[in-house]
């Protein structure tokens, strides 16, 4: 999985063609999304004191749509001491505003808000089924075929982590390399928030087979990690909040946005016969913000808020 998204030929480092080609993220759903996260900035902003420098990251940050929308819709204010910085493993796209900062790992020292919309998704894990004997060993894939086969066992840490996270019998992925990419990103955070946007479950309700898949055109396809596709598998989200150590809340896309003002309700109609041209486009916003709060999709991914070294909490924020 680590060859196939971030080897030398991977899915994300090869420049060729963005993520948006291939598979549809909140980002690239609405710039809805981006506006509820504009004023999520103004929030946290607030509850900094308004410091004389901002620092808004992005890490997973595709061709920097999410850093290039928000940049324009905060106030001239606060967009003025905002520092946009976008972490990505591809290269940086030719055509991306100089102000956008452009590097491979998240800086630390942090003071503002670390984003990670669909990264922690992407973040490479094992993978364990039962063989014909009971045991949990690993599953190995041929990247020239995708066919399956079971290898060596789990290690003594790994079958810890299932122990505590994913105790079900069964397929099962081991979410540890997430839990510590995401304590990790929230550690740099000196003072203010970290968010994690992204698909998942919680223990109680892991999937009985798993939930690896590929994405290439647009289509879901079998994950062969030959970097042709994505690859990527819904993140065991309590796992991944604990692990930070911060104070947290955790809620669905749909409760968030609508925190942050977006409800997908249809425009009136009295708007129709006073301003018809309004009232279109008051309509196509409403269908594109229905289709972010939607349970059984957009609107069914998890929101993570770390609170650190503020006294606002999490449900304060959102």
């Amino acid at each position: 999985m680590t060859a196939g998204l971030y080897g030398p030929a991977g899915f994300f480092t090869r420049g060729t063609t963005g993520p948006d080609q291939h598979f549809r993220t909140s980002v690239h759903a609405s710039p809805l999304f981006a506006g509820a996260l504009a004023r999520l900035v103004e929030r946290v902003d607030t509850a900094l004191g308004r410091p004389t420098v901002f620092q808004l990251v992005d890490v997973g940050a595709g061709r920097g749509e999410l850093l290039t929308t928000l940049r324009q819709l905060l106030p001239a204010e606060l967009a003025a001491r905002v520092r946009c910085t976008a972490v990505e493993v591809a290269p940086r796209p030719a055509t991306l505003d100089r102000a956008i900062r452009w590097r491979p790992d998240i800086p630390g020292d942090i003071v503002g808000l670390l984003l990670a919309t669909e990264w922690l998704d992407n973040v490479p894990l094992d993978v364990v089924d039962i063989d014909d004997h009971g045991r949990r060993r690993k599953v190995l894939v041929d990247p020239a075929t995708g066919d399956e086969t079971l290898g060596g066992a789990a290690d003594a840490a790994e079958e810890f982590w299932l122990s505590r996270w994913w105790p079900h019998p069964g397929r099962a992925e081991i979410g540890w390399p997430r839990d510590a990419a995401w304590a990790d990103a929230v550690d740099q955070v000196r003072r203010g928030c970290a968010l994690a946007v992204d698909y998942g479950h919680l223990r109680a309700d892991r999937p009985a087979f798993g939930t690896l898949t590929g994405f290439r055109d647009g289509r879901q396809v079998t994950p062969v990690p030959d970097g042709s596709c994505d690859v990527t598998a819904h993140v065991a989200m309590d796992a991944v909040a604990v692990a930070a150590g911060t104070p947290y809340r955790m809620i669905t896309q749909r409760e968030a946005l609508k925190a942050l003002g977006i409800d997908g309700a249809r425009p009136s109609l009295d708007l129709a016969r006073r301003d018809p041209a309004g009232y279109v486009r008051a309509l196509a916003a409403a269908g594109a913000a229905a289709e972010l709060i939607e349970p059984a999709g957009l609107g069914g991914h998890w929101w993570l808020l770390h609170t650190v070294g503020i006294e606002e909490r999490g449900s304060m924020l959102l």
